[in-house]
């Protein structure tokens, strides 16, 4: 009985291994096969756990001055931005500021003045509902009758014809280079906003992007992630969701980013170290679109010379002005696409280089006599001085002016600052009747440098070869080494965007003046 009872025993012993062994085997097959038949998103997760990467529940940002989250109606520059993840344009513009197709499959141009856009309608709207023509149609409607950041973009739009539901026909009062730039304001839905009041609507507007709107209170507004944006699989974003706090005042999301209950800041201040201190957390510096240049009138009797252009511009340190100016607060710019346009070619002609500039007096006939330089123009003997028209109203450029003035001097060109009224001194830019001038743009993300080099340009400047290539962007590079060479413009400096994180988010930052959030679907929070 007790041999029966033990080998019994033995019986059932063997049987629980075999079991167990079975069921291991069975265990290790399945996650194998759950790991090779997972989708992106499980993909994802499973590697940034490896890398010490959490999926990040929410990220928390700040806004002040807060006005509405429709991306027609808002004037607040961080709502812009934030709209960027929940709205989609036709075209998109990339970090380099190149021009993609977004919510259009293609655009086509069949005029001076016409255009024919198909949309994707395989695209879906955060309520289900497919993107159609007459979804741009009503936004273009929309933009032109309100008071909207994107008035300037549908401006010359004077006919729009839908066809079908995914053309769209545009027709425009005059030629616009580059115009597809100018179709980057986001779509909103027509049949969403049907029989509402659109300015005074209450509904909570929907896109097509990364995220949607999920409520709006007095306090916070909520992004999560939208389950129909079509490139979920592929770009899954490891943020499930964005909280946004209102705040009364700029310093109030500073002293939130302090204590850390805000997880980033973007801000133009360059006085935010005040508010956060200098340690604790990371920045990244970005070109902003306000660039300041002097102008130097190509027609003038002296100025007219391009050695003496050059020679100027030779003469002058950026970097002096950038630190005794503005301690470090600007960000020194040599051209009007240097602020991380693809068609900059990083070439320029040297600042700084004193030798160089005499070297470029000297070739150009000028002679240094008596610490002065002077030449014979015309029969006269022209001393090498000249008026820099400056609007005393803007103390920044008086100090900017002061600062060349006395840089200048080093090499023997003297400066006189002549400083204006608002009123005279766009009377001088005007009418162009000035020596130099210290002025500035904003510029667009629409690569047209008509401004600077067209008919009537701000310099007086005239060379054929680069009138007859400024629309077409391959020749930009040689436009550049022209227009260094005949140094119309001198570079000075811009403003400058900064990014502050939390010491623990991280991610690939891709950052530019048109969106900071590039890339967000790869930004996540470390353990």
């Amino acid at each position: 009985m007790k041999s029966s009872n033990k080998n019994l025993f033995k019986y059932i012993f063997a049987i629980v291994f075999i079991a167990l062994v079975l069921g291991s085997i069975y265990i290790v097959y399945y996650s194998n096969n759950k790991s090779s038949d997972t989708d992106t998103e499980d993909e994802e997760v499973f590697d940034t756990q490896n890398s010490n990467i959490s999926v990040v529940e929410q990220l928390k940002m700040g806004i002040s001055n807060f006005d509405t989250m429709n991306p027609l109606l808002t004037h607040n520059r961080e709502v812009i931005y934030f709209d960027k993840l929940v709205f989609e344009p036709l075209i998109n513009i990339t970090n380099d500021y190149k021009a993609e197709l977004c919510l259009a499959k293609s655009i086509e141009q069949t005029s001076d003045t016409t255009y024919k856009i198909v949309v994707d309608t395989s695209i879906k709207w955060q309520d289900g509902s497919s993107l159609i023509s007459k979804d741009v149609d009503f936004t273009i409607r929309k933009i032109k009758e309100i008071n909207s950041i994107y008035s300037s973009n549908v401006e010359q739009i004077q006919g729009i014809v839908t066809p079908d539901s995914e053309t769209v026909e545009i027709t425009l009062s005059d030629p616009v280079p580059f115009f597809e730039y100018n179709l980057s304001f986001p779509i909103l839905s027509s049949g969403y906003y049907a029989n509402e009041d659109f300015e005074n609507s209450s509904k909570i507007p929907i896109g097509t992007g990364m995220y949607k709107i999920a409520s709006i209170d007095e306090d916070n507004i909520l992004l999560i992630r939208n389950d129909r944006w079509r490139k979920l699989k592929t770009d899954t974003p490891t943020t499930q969701s964005i909280s946004i706090h209102k705040y009364s005042a700029v310093g109030e999301i500073f002293n939130g980013f302090k204590m850390g209950n805000i997880d980033l800041v973007n801000t133009y201040m360059s006085n935010y170290s005040e508010y956060v201190g200098i340690m604790g957390y990371n920045k990244i510096e970005y070109k902003g679109k306000d660039f300041d240049f002097i102008s130097l009138n190509c027609e003038d009797g002296i100025l007219s010379d391009k050695g003496v252009r050059r020679a100027i511009s030779y003469g002058i340190n950026k970097n002096d002005i950038i630190s005794n100016v503005f301690n470090y607060e600007k960000i020194a710019s040599d051209n009007m696409l240097d602020y991380g346009n693809y068609l900059y070619n990083g070439d320029g002609i040297a600042s700084d280089n004193q030798d160089e500039a005499r070297k470029s007096l000297e070739e150009a006939g000028w002679i240094f006599t008596n610490n002065r330089w002077q030449k014979s123009i015309n029969g006269y003997v022209r001393k090498l001085s000249l008026n820099l028209i400056v609007n005393e109203s803007n103390r920044e450029r008086v100090s900017v002016a002061e600062n060349i003035k006395y840089q200048l001097e080093s090499v023997g060109i003297i400066i006189n600052i002549v400083k204006v009224n608002d009123e005279k001194y766009y009377e001088y830019l005007n009418n162009k009747n000035y020596q130099m001038i210290i002025t500035g743009i904003s510029n667009s993300i629409n690569p047209n440098i008509d401004y600077f080099f067209g008919d009537g340009n701000l310099a007086n400047y005239n060379n054929d070869s680069v009138k007859a290539n400024l629309y077409n962007l391959d020749s930009f590079g040689e436009i550049q080494k022209v227009t260094n060479e005949d140094c119309p413009y001198i570079g000075l400096y811009r403003n400058k965007g900064i990014l502050l994180l939390n010491a623990n988010v991280g991610g690939e930052f891709n950052i530019n003046n048109f969106n900071i959030y590039y890339n967000f679907n790869k930004w996540y929070r470390q353990q």
